[in-house]
């Protein structure tokens, strides 16, 4: 009888366990879910629905979210610069808000794909999860000089807001030539 008792304790300490944790990699994977259905258009907090076009700065506001962009630093090839005008989302603005909706809170935090490496673990490309991020660029011990980041969906693929004329899509991570590596958010 005690043995049944503590069993059954056991297995109420795991379920609860379980149940606070974030579901960042567990089933439902949140992160995964909600990068999906930001592609697919689905309306989302601070989004009536509707495909996001990238903008350059897009999504770096006071909250996550699509955002007007800035023209400050812009060297694409649409001319001129549409980010003061278009709202939507950059590489990092879109990892941001994926990450924030899935975590209930601002886990990236504002500021650039250097940025957010900071905040994340380095994990080896075998060990990748769907809802990991694959960052672009060098990556250094002193140095991080990235350029892209997208949301790992799994089978080499990622969804990401990619460039100026575009929106956000799902690619292969070998579509640039420069990765960096997969990291993980382990909060």
């Amino acid at each position: 009888m005690r043995r049944a008792v503590r069993l059954a304790v056991m297995a109420g300490v795991l379920v609860f366990a379980a149940g606070s944790a974030p579901l960042l990699h567990g089933e439902p994977n949140r992160v995964l879910e909600i990068a999906q259905a930001i592609q697919r258009g689905q309306e989302q907090s601070r989004w009536p629905g509707g495909e996001i076009p990238y903008v350059w700065g897009g999504g770096h506001g006071a909250r996550p979210g699509p955002s007007l962009g800035t023209c400050q630093g812009y060297r694409g090839s649409v001319k001129p610069c549409p980010a003061a005008t278009t709202r939507g989302l950059d590489c990092s603005g879109l990892a941001r808000w994926v990450y924030q909706l899935a975590f209930q809170e601002d886990v990236l935090g504002n500021g650039t794909t250097d940025d957010h490496v900071r905040r994340l673990r380095k994990i080896p490309a075998a060990t990748a999860r769907p809802g990991d991020l694959v960052f672009y660029g060098k990556i250094r011990k002193k140095t991080i000089r990235t350029h892209h980041v997208g949301i790992y969906i799994g089978g080499g693929k990622m969804i990401n807001a990619l460039r100026t004329g575009t929106t956000v899509r799902t690619d292969r991570v070998t579509l640039l030539p420069d990765l960096a590596g997969y990291y993980r958010y382990d909060g």
